[in-house]
């Protein structure tokens, strides 16, 4: 049985969870979030708890059971605390700027670049560090990974748009 999976989700006071289906619904204070779950596993709740379990011992519900209580412990998290992502900007000339809602990065290019926020995901910037924040912990992560794409770190002198917390493998550069 999946260690994962097994696990039961504990619901804060705050949240509100309605199970219609093989659809689940969380709602908190910070927002809602909806989603679809395969049929072949049951989601329910007892008392303050919601349970993942499986109809039978199959490959692909082995394979769903943690994945399922993964998902559903993220979105009990995000409607609780949300999730962010922070982004550190290397490099002379280096800088981001917010314009409305979206982010524009300048970030070695002959134009800045512009990055549309979707509806529940925000920005925070300071010259060089930018946070993304929202309650879709996936949704995040994509507009993360997005912004580090604009231009990935260099091994060589270490410029470009990183995670806060990645390490840069720098390599050694040419011997004269």
């Amino acid at each position: 049985m999946s260690r994962i999976g097994k696990l039961p989700i504990e619901i804060p006071e705050k949240v509100e969870i309605k199970i219609e289906g093989n659809r689940l619904t969380a709602k908190g204070p910070k927002g809602q979030l909806t989603r679809e779950f395969s049929p072949l596993l049951s989601v329910q709740q007892e008392d303050n708890q919601i349970v993942v379990k499986r109809k039978s011992d199959q490959r692909q519900e082995r394979a769903l059971h943690g994945l399922t209580r993964s998902l559903i412990n993220g979105m009990v998290e995000g409607v609780t605390k949300g999730f962010e992502k922070k982004l550190t900007m290397v490099g002379v000339g280096y800088h981001a700027k917010l314009k409305g809602k979206d982010l524009e990065l300048e970030a070695g290019y002959s134009h800045p670049v512009l990055i549309k926020a979707p509806a529940a995901i925000e920005f925070e910037v300071e010259k060089t560090n930018i946070t993304v924040k929202g309650i879709d912990k996936q949704q995040v992560g994509e507009i993360a990974a997005k912004i580090r794409a604009v231009r990935k770190p260099e091994p060589y002198k270490g410029k470009g748009i990183k995670y806060a917390d990645e390490q840069i493998r720098r390599k050694v550069g040419k011997t004269g």
